[in-house]
């Protein structure tokens, strides 16, 4: 086994797991709106929706399976959309809130946390980049093909969860729900600002001269 490459591998991964992005942004609103309980569906969904993406990437590397970038480009920005709508839906909660008006749906929308969180997951540009482009290029960690994936999806899976399980302690915190509207107005921001970008970066993708 490439202990060294294996290495590199486990901090890339923290890194792009860590990193705020749609995913944390997402986890840390769900936690302070909807509870731990909630977050943690959320999380077991973007984490099926990563286990989706790496099987994907294993079958491009054992079946020659060659994923279509316009395909890869509509998902992500219908992916990107998803993400927008929940910014919007965020913002529209924290101003109902100001103003002492409740917002219809709110409770409703908090138990599709395992399905909130895979589309999120599944959409995600930094992922689908990842697991596409950068996943294959540790494939050679162990002799065995099968080996090295199972190995690299378990390795996502348990810095994926603990990564995800410190933001939402973090985010249950006293000084954390002191300021719940800020949080919850800076995530939500997040989200837009990632979804206007991938999904400015997916059109021109479509765009661009021979992928139509």
């Amino acid at each position: 086994m490439n202990l060294s490459l294996l290495l590199v591998y486990m901090l890339s991964v923290l890194m792009l797991v860590a990193t705020p992005g749609p995913v944390v942004a997402l986890i840390v609103n769900t936690s302070m709106n909807a509870g731990p309980r909630q977050a943690l569906l959320t999380a077991l969904g973007t984490n099926a929706a990563s286990l989706l993406l790496a099987l994907l990437a294993v079958l491009m590397l054992t079946s020659g399976l060659a994923l279509d970038p316009r395909l890869i480009s509509w998902v992500s920005l219908l992916g990107c959309g998803f993400i927008a709508w929940l910014a919007l839906q965020g913002l529209r909660e924290v101003l109902g809130t100001a103003t002492g008006e409740p917002v219809a749906g709110a409770e409703r929308r908090r138990g599709q946390g395992l399905l909130t969180g895979f589309l999120v997951g599944i959409g995600n540009p930094k992922d689908i980049i990842f697991f596409v482009s950068f996943f294959p290029q540790f494939i050679q960690v162990s002799r065995s093909l099968q080996h090295s994936a199972l190995l690299l999806t378990l390795v996502w899976v348990l810095i994926d969860f603990a990564v995800l399980g410190a933001y939402i302690l973090v985010a249950r915190q006293g000084f954390s729900l002191k300021y719940k509207r800020l949080v919850t107005t800076v995530s939500s921001l997040v989200l837009l600002a990632v979804a206007l970008v991938g999904m400015t970066y997916s059109v021109l993708e479509l765009c661009r001269p021979g992928a139509m």
